[in-house]
């Protein structure tokens, strides 16, 4: 593989995937998990329950989604690596971890999702003792999900640093990455760090999504229109892995 214009979409390419694919998939698991976890008689009754289908659509959009993660990590290698071979090394690998834990994770969404079914074998347990049970599940999915964006986050910082020093890539966009890694990172240890997390939730979350969502698409519509003469624009020389 050559960094190269062809490279640069490719990245592009992968990052639409996730970004897409991370939207249908949540949207998906997310109707099943709010049509099936309901409190009260007035809820049921007003509730449109999802089929099970959809939500197996979802988690299999979503494991679509980490592998193409995985794929992004080594593009994206590929396209760092002569800026430095060992922090774009480094970049891969915290991406990698991420990929890894999200992938492991979802057998915490899963494990809800086996729940909420009211399979014959869980017929031992009161409906509402399954409901807090998926409930647990999806608590600690989250949990595992703010774990993951540490990795993510340190990926962030490293793979914006690349980008700032590449010479190939605009400047703006290191500083939008570095920007989100610190949102990410904010996000995740006050997650874990403080007891009264809800009060905050809302401007922490904010504080994470608006950079990141910013650098993402910044980053992909470069990867995709802008990054497509990228030999042309920075000279650069088509390098190997």
């Amino acid at each position: 593989m050559k960094v190269d214009k062809k490279t640069a979409k490719v990245a592009g390419l992968l990052y639409v995937i996730i970004i897409l694919g991370s939207i249908l998939g949540g949207i998906s698991t997310e109707l099943y998990m709010q049509s099936h976890l309901v409190e009260t008689a007035a809820d049921t009754a007003n509730t449109i329950f999802v089929p099970d289908g959809l939500y197996r659509t979802g988690f299999s959009i979503y494991l679509l989604v980490y592998l193409s993660d995985l794929a992004t990590a080594v593009v994206l290698y590929v396209l760092l690596k002569p800026v430095d071979k060992n922090l774009a090394l480094l970049a891969a690998f915290f991406r990698f971890a991420e990929a890894t834990i999200l992938g492991i994770n979802m057998l915490n969404h899963f494990n809800a999702f086996l729940l909420l079914q009211g399979n014959a074998y869980l017929g031992v347990f009161q409906p509402d003792q399954l409901q807090a049970m998926a409930s647990m599940f999806l608590k600690v999915h989250r949990s595992g999900y703010l774990i993951s964006q540490v990795f993510f986050g340190f990926h962030c910082f490293f793979l914006g640093y690349l980008l700032f020093k590449s010479g190939y890539f605009p400047k703006a966009l290191g500083i939008l990455l570095i920007a989100a890694s610190f949102g990410y990172l904010t996000e995740s240890f006050a997650y874990f760090l403080l007891p009264n997390y809800e009060a905050v939730e809302t401007i922490i979350s904010w504080v994470s999504a608006v950079p990141a969502f910013l650098a993402e698409l910044s980053l992909t519509y470069w990867l995709l229109f802008k990054g497509t003469d990228i030999e042309k624009r920075y000279n650069l020389v088509p390098v190997s892995i």
